[in-house]
């Protein structure tokens, strides 16, 4: 029997995946959903798509919940071995053990992984409780897991599809740049800017600027044009050496000088009229 829609599932978590929310109930206890289930047997969800959790924020809840209790219940999924796959409630879950308790108020369903993934990815999004990094990756996750579309994946988690592109950019950004996003160092419209920047020393400095002297965006974006590549220069022959000469010069004034010889001998003269 399919339970009616709730606002249990997480904050617009039903309202997005409506099918999620009416994902058959394992168990039942009085006219509700919702089961006491011991801590014990929760097993993390390995779909988590968030990696990093405040100690302060865990703290914090965790005093909330003792004083009140867990208001929200966390959403579960049972496991043929009678144990319990977290899906979504994950800082409720470790605040609950923080606070000492042995048992949580859960909602108990039956899920397919790529369910489960839907949830927490949603729920995580939904309360931004993820970091760029982690929501390109959860959106990467989906898209490879459940073999969607773009334009699929946008109308599944309400987000444009030009937000999800934005956001998949960000993971061919250099490990260094997607480390400083991820803690916050530079901001998301920063990180835009730098994935335009192929060039891995000029991306380095601009880096750099943002993180050591906090430029703007639109400072950034000006860096970034300076980093445009320089058209080559057209190899030309060269009358008194005899030979084609190829020279690369980079706006800031670094390049190098390419001299082209046919074999052995030609090598030494070039050499000898060098020396001269």
């Amino acid at each position: 029997m399919a339970i009616k829609k709730s606002g249990g599932l997480g904050r617009g978590l039903g309202s997005i995946l409506p099918d999620i929310a009416d994902l058959e109930p394992v168990a039942k206890k009085g006219n509700e959903a919702v089961n006491m289930v011991q801590v014990g047997l929760i097993d993390p969800n390995p779909f988590q798509p968030r990696k990093e959790f405040s100690d302060s924020d865990l703290e914090e809840l965790a005093q909330s919940i003792k004083q009140q209790g867990v208001i929200t219940p966390v959403t579960l999924r049972q496991m043929p071995d009678g144990r319990y796959q977290l899906v979504a409630g994950e800082r409720r879950l470790r605040a609950s053990k923080l606070a000492g308790l042995k048992e949580i108020p859960a909602y108990v369903r039956t899920a397919t992984d790529i369910q489960m993934m839907e949830m927490a990815l949603v729920e995580n999004i939904q309360r931004s409780d993820l970091n760029a990094i982690e929501v390109a990756q959860a959106y990467r996750q989906l898209i490879e897991e459940c073999r969607l579309t773009q334009d699929q994946l946008s109308e599944r988690v309400g987000k444009d599809r030009s937000t999800i592109s934005n956001y998949l950019r960000l993971l061919g950004l250099p490990a260094e740049t997607q480390e400083a996003l991820a803690s916050g160092r530079i901001s998301m419209a920063h990180a835009r800017v730098l994935a335009g920047v192929d060039d891995i020393e000029r991306h380095k400095e601009i880096l750099q600027a943002i993180e050591e002297r906090h430029i703007s965006v639109h400072q950034t974006e000006e860096m970034a044009k300076q980093a445009k590549p320089v058209p080559k220069v057209q190899p030309k022959r060269r009358d008194r050496l005899q030979s084609t000469v190829e020279i690369k010069r980079s706006q800031r004034g670094k390049g190098t000088l390419t001299i082209c010889f046919n074999s052995d001998s030609d090598f030494e003269r070039i050499i000898a009229l060098l020396e001269k």
